[in-house]
């Protein structure tokens, strides 16, 4: 995955923990949408591994 499709899921990751529903959705939508389809699954995988990140939970 190109790192800036993954800063922006980052981006996205912030975004959500503050309640930024919409710009979070406008910029994961944007990312997702430049990605290839190879890119496409790792999205998914970066997804489910970073679960976590999206809600501010602590899962050790």
């Amino acid at each position: 995955m190109r790192p800036s499709i993954e800063s922006a899921l980052k981006q996205t990751a912030e975004l959500t923990r503050r309640n930024e529903f919409v710009q979070a959705v406008a910029i994961a939508e944007a990312a997702i949408n430049r990605a290839t389809d190879e890119e496409h699954a790792e999205i998914r995988q970066w997804l489910t591994d970073h679960t976590a990140d999206f809600t501010g939970e602590d899962t050790r």
